[in-house]
């Protein structure tokens, strides 16, 4: 990590760049091939397509930097593999250096009135209706639990903590959350630990503020003039993919690229349903009781189950965007999106079935559309492509105990398996859509990895989402 110059010494809330994170020497450089150790990697982007950021540095700045990476893939088939990824380190070191943090606040629950905002900076900052999303509906009977979620154009992370005090004023109970924004949820994780010292000071002594004015003086981020941040995705094209690769933290359970392979235990085969359904861009609604935290990481998780790295594909869909948490106060939102992925603690929601096109309840995958039933059934090459997943898995696993395997990881393997599925579909219907007859026959079918027969209403919705109108579709695949 290179010096911080212009800014304010490290603070015991940032953590110390160890050796093996800084630029290395040319020489150094001779000697390592590829993306650096697992254990080893920078921090900071995560999955291709939607670690996005609007800030000054952000993917934007740097796509011209790794265009050769977009240039080699058009012309292949096939994803690289890890080990072809080679991203510059100063880029990375670049995209590390970023804090964009736009707000600092405390929420609290108050006996009488309910959850409140109770301290905030910057002041006038508009942070109505954070203090439903930085307290989850229900975070009463829980201790403690973390959540992520969208306010306007910025992203958050917010603590919350629940102390038993002999209080009869505040029922027996106090409860508080302590939060952040920032113009992009990548960089949210770092603060966690903070974050949750926080809250416990603020549970134990009330207006105790120093250490979080402190904290935001040395991690404000400045604003574009009319202070507002748009929320748009990175291009899905095959830096996102160089950049997941080497820049996502190590696996822990404290950020979200930390859960694929949880993510997809959970889900089991149903995880090949949420891929279908996410490729298509549908609203996807996942509810659980809290504690919340670890269903916005299945929120993160199921976004990146829609990456496509080939220049030009998607340009025309909705954006797969993730809203994390969301409560009542959301519904005229999520009310005017056409694609998106949250989760959310509040039961009402399931009645409001003109709100989403899947509803997730545990393991259980539910629709009220007559067209996305059919969708709902596994077929044979789904059962197939998750027996692939779940078998390399298992070699890879092997290939780190018994051979010291550190440079692979799981969540390389999950993000570029469902990658390379994706990317092989979609060159397959460019190839079609290329060729003298525009046909998708058994063959084409096949060659995309789907089954000809239980996969055709998929590929007839996909079609249809992608704007491929001048391919057709052969009446019977499964027999011709």
């Amino acid at each position: 990590m290179v010096e911080k110059s212009d800014r304010a010494p490290l603070l015991d809330w940032e953590e110390v760049p160890p050796a093996e994170k800084r630029v290395p020497t040319p020489e150094q450089e001779k000697d390592v091939k590829g993306p650096s150790p697992a254990n080893n990697r920078a921090l900071g982007c995560t999955a291709p397509g939607i670690g996005w950021s609007t800030s000054p540095g952000g993917p934007g700045s740097f796509t011209s930097a790794v265009s050769s990476i977009d240039t080699s893939l058009s012309s292949r088939s096939t994803v690289p593999t890890l080990a072809e990824w080679d991203v510059p380190h100063d880029i990375m070191v670049k995209w590390e250096e970023k804090d964009p943090i736009v707000a600092v606040f405390v929420v609290t629950f108050d006996t009488r009135s309910g959850n409140m905002l109770e301290w905030c900076l910057p002041g006038d900052m508009n942070l109505e209706g954070v203090e439903f999303k930085a307290m989850a509906s229900g975070s009463h009977r829980v201790s403690s639990d973390f959540i992520y979620f969208r306010k306007g154009g910025y992203f958050g992370l917010a603590c919350f903590a629940n102390m038993v005090v002999e209080s009869v004023v505040e029922r027996g109970a106090r409860m508080k959350s302590v939060g952040i924004l920032s113009t992009s949820y990548t960089l949210l994780y770092r603060y966690m630990s903070f974050l949750e010292h926080q809250v416990r000071l603020q549970l134990k002594t009330p207006g105790q503020y120093s250490p979080l004015e402190a904290f935001f003086e040395d991690k404000r981020s400045v604003l574009p003039p009319d202070g507002e941040s748009v929320v748009t995705a990175c291009p899905g094209s095959a830096w996102g993919a160089a950049i997941n690769h080497c820049m996502h933290p190590e696996m822990k359970i404290t950020h979200p690229a930390g859960c694929m392979s949880q993510f997809i235990q959970f889900f089991g085969e149903q995880i090949m349903v949420l891929w279908k359904l996410a490729l298509l861009r549908r609203r996807i609604l996942i509810f659980s009781p809290p504690p919340v935290g670890v269903v916005c990481y299945r929120v993160y998780c199921c976004c990146c189950l829609a990456n496509v790295s080939i220049p030009g594909v998607g340009v025309a869909v909705p954006e797969f965007r993730p809203f994390f948490y969301v409560n009542v106060a959301d519904i005229d939102t999520l009310d005017t999106e056409l694609s998106y992925v949250a989760c959310t603690t509040e039961k009402i929601f399931e009645e409001k079935r003109d709100l989403y096109d899947v509803y997730v309840d545990n393991q259980n995958v539910r629709t009220t559309r007559e067209s996305l039933k059919p969708l709902l059934r596994l077929n044979t090459a789904d059962r197939e492509k998750y027996r692939r997943l779940t078998e390399q898995r298992q070699m890879l696993l092997y290939s780190q105990e018994e051979n010291g395997d550190c440079v692979s990881s799981e969540e390389d393997h999950f993000i570029l398996f469902f990658l390379e599925q994706n990317n092989r579909i979609f060159q397959t219907l460019s190839e079609v859509a290329g060729s003298p007859e525009p046909i998708l026959t058994q063959e084409s079918v096949r060659a995309m990895g789907l089954d000809p027969h239980g996969d055709r209403l998929f590929l007839l919705h996909l079609l249809e989402t992608y704007g491929y109108d001048s391919l057709l579709v052969t009446d019977h695949p499964c027999c011709s």
